[in-house]
Formats: C-alpha cells, structure tokens, sequence
C-alpha cells in the first residue's frame, strides 16, 4: 500500500530507529510505514474510535484521545518526532497544539491543506461557496476543518513563536511543488520544526 504523498514525504525524513508519536494517526498507516521500513518505536493517538480499533488490529500502540485535551499527559522530550498530519486545521486551538508538539517531541512534523491554493480562492470568487475539491471533500455544514489555515499564516506563526524550520515541502495534486509562490500554488504543505 502506499502512502498519502504528504505522510511519504514523512516517513522518508524521519530518522530510522526513532521515538514517534503520530497524533492524529488515523488508521495507523504512517505509524506502519514507520514500523515496518524505518524500525521506528510508533506510538498513536487518535480520536475517532474506529480508527482506533483498525490501527490496533494492524498490531499499533494506539490509544484513544484527543489532541484538544491530552497531549499535556505526555513528559517532555518523550519522542524524536512529534507528527500532526492533516489535523492542524481541526484543532480548536492549533497554536497550542503546536507547542505540545514542541515540548513533547525534539521535532515535529505538521502537514495541512493550504486554504489558498488558487483553486479555493477561485470557488469563492467566482461561485462565492466554501469549496469541494478533490483534497476538501466535504461540504462546510461537514467539514471536521474549523480553523481554515494557509502557508502564509502558517509561516506567520512560527515567525511569532520563534519555532524554527528544518525542512518544507509543497505538494500540488499528489506532486511536489517549489516553494515559490507555495501560498498559491500549494495543495498541502509539511513542514519539519523544532524550537
């Protein structure tokens, strides 16, 4: 099986034999990968229950939880990476997130839906409706996305805080992008942080 294109962009630049925590893991599909190519120590966290129970029947350390409330349960400097892909955006407050990512693993991983890629901006303007795409599936009434970022902003925040960049990629479609203009070119974007 292979991976979404964001979370391969992952999986190739976590370090082998690493301490990871996914949050967000989903059905533990990242977590295999890193498993089972990479010799990593992949731990879960994820809220809906299903994909809980499809994640621990592949043989995965995943516990039910929510990134809102119970990243503060885990020590400091726990893991080597930290990982929130494609689950920044549904986080009630994903600055805090962020610092839990930072304070819980040396480096994190965070990837999400660039909210200004030129295709969003088109559908409003020109039909003036929150998109359905290919990428954002799901009408606005349904969507689990409540907080509608950008790389733009997403880069303004980590200038605030002081969190360093290590690495980036842009993916438009399942392609990688350059960064030029990745504000409207981006479908998705990963970066690599640390403090």
């Amino acid at each position: 099986m292979s991976l979404r294109p964001d979370l391969a962009i992952i999986a190739a630049n976590v370090a082998p034999g690493s301490r990871v925590l996914d949050v967000g893991c989903g059905n533990g599909e990242l977590m295999a990968a890193l498993r089972d190519q990479r010799n990593c120590d992949a731990r879960g966290l994820e809220l809906d229950a299903g994909d809980v129970a499809e994640a621990m029947a592949k043989g995965l350390p995943v516990i039910q939880g929510d990134a809102d409330t119970d990243l503060p349960d885990y020590p400091d400097a726990s893991f080597d990476y930290a990982i929130l892909s494609q689950t920044l955006q549904t986080t009630r407050r994903p600055d805090w997130v962020l610092e839990q990512l930072l304070r819980i693993g040396e480096r994190a991983f965070v990837s999400f839906p660039n909210f200004a890629h030129w295709r969003v901006r088109a559908s409003l303007l020109v039909g003036g409706r929150m998109p359905v795409t290919r990428l954002l599936p799901l009408k606005w009434y349904a969507t689990p996305n409540i907080h509608h970022v950008t790389v733009d902003d997403f880069r303004a925040l980590l200038k605030e805080r002081g969190i360093i960049v290590e690495g980036y990629w842009f993916l438009s479609g399942d392609q990688r992008t350059g960064s030029a203009m990745a504000n409207l070119f981006a479908e998705h974007a990963v970066f690599l942080l640390r403090r």
